[in-house]
């Protein structure tokens, strides 16, 4: 463009210099305000952590986002400047089913950052017991993959514990074929049974010789592939990092759309956003038609339900437990309300598990 002189490297250098002191300086600005907010907290003895607020800065970010940064690139910026804000006011512990690299861990990285304290438990169980006893501030758990299900073990877990769900991670997952060696010399390869399940295709294609062994988890495969001469594992990227293995398949997964939502659990309920979901439990009494009339309050006040499991109670034969997955707020939207009250009145037991944002 004429009366338009184009900057050299060094010019540009120089001009992101400056941008930088300025971001730099607005950042810290930012973590004061965020520091004073957690004072005020403290006094009235809420919770650090809010879900709510924190979905609520992330859609206007990326309403506001002109580019060129794609919106998943605010995001994970943003995730990084609040977590490190989070972990001046407090010193936030988040447990999650590990071991590290798992795709919990992950999981746990994606909502929290990188700044918060990260503990890996060794099962679902212990992650509950952790947060129950006041050593995690918060929890992570799987709770289904779009290709293998439900994880049963955390339904399981809601039957006891007073926790609630607080958030839920929705998490695309890949997954790789790691090993010391080349392809050719793999004899064994060890995952999780529901990794090995979202691969079976793959492996019978490329692999059908290998003998599948199951272990605890995706990292725990990787650690022993690790230590194993014609040993493989199915896991993540990061395990590769961590267990210095080379990664063999990329993408080994059967299903292009390959994702496993997680949920946070902790001591109390998120606020209301507008675009809500809440998770309830319910038993029913022995008599026809139990379950259809159990549904009807819900069909009455026109709440769609998005996911209904069941259980057995374990603690009489052929006695079952409901889980429910329902759009709105249970203390927060008038009709969810009315509808969870009616229900009541016709079950034997009904449990709120949390009312939380809608993951994306």
């Amino acid at each position: 463009m004429k009366g338009k002189t184009k900057m050299n490297m060094k010019e540009l250098r120089q001009k992101i210099n400056k941008i930088d002191a300025g971001i730099l300086q607005l950042i810290n600005e930012r973590t004061k305000c965020a520091l004073e907010i957690g004072r005020i907290k403290a006094k009235k003895k809420k919770e650090y952590y809010v879900p709510d607020r924190e979905k609520e800065v992330y859609e206007r970010l990326i309403k506001a986002n002109k580019g060129p940064l794609s919106s998943k690139s605010v995001k994970a910026i943003y995730r990084e400047i609040m977590s490190a804000a989070l972990s001046l006011e407090e010193s936030l512990k988040v447990t999650y089913l590990g071991p590290e690299a798992t795709f919990t861990h992950l999981a746990a990285l994606d909502k929290f950052g990188s700044s918060v304290t990260l503990i890996p438990a060794k099962s679902i169980t212990d992650v509950f017991i952790e947060v129950e006893k006041g050593r995690a501030d918060y929890g992570v758990v799987p709770i289904e993959n779009s290709t293998e299900g439900i994880v049963n073990h955390t339904l399981d877990m809601f039957i006891d514990s007073e926790l609630k769900i607080c958030s839920e991670i929705s998490l695309e997952v890949s997954l790789y074929l790691l090993s010391r060696g080349k392809m050719k010399d793999i004899k064994r390869i060890y995952s999780k049974p529901q990794a090995l399940g979202q691969c079976r295709n793959w492996i019978e294609s490329h692999l059908p010789q290998a003998e599948l062994i199951e272990v605890s988890s995706t990292s725990k495969g990787a650690e022993v592939a690790s230590r194993e001469k014609g040993g493989a594992a199915i896991a993540s990227e990061l395990a590769a990092k961590v267990y210095n293995l080379k990664i063999i398949g990329r993408r080994v997964e059967d299903s292009a759309s390959n994702v496993t939502r997680f949920l946070v659990i902790g001591k109390s309920f998120a606020n209301r956003t507008g675009k809500d979901k809440t998770s309830i439990m319910f038993s029913i009494k022995d008599r026809v038609g139990a379950l259809y009339a159990m549904l009807q309050p819900f069909k009455k006040h026109k709440i769609s339900l998005t996911k209904i499991e069941s259980r057995p109670s374990r603690r009489k034969a052929w006695d079952y437990y409901f889980f429910v997955d329902l759009e709105g707020h249970c203390r927060e939207d008038a009709k969810v309300e009315r509808a969870l009250k009616e229900l009541e009145k016709e079950c034997r037991y009904l449990k709120v598990l949390g009312s939380y944002p809608v993951g994306e």
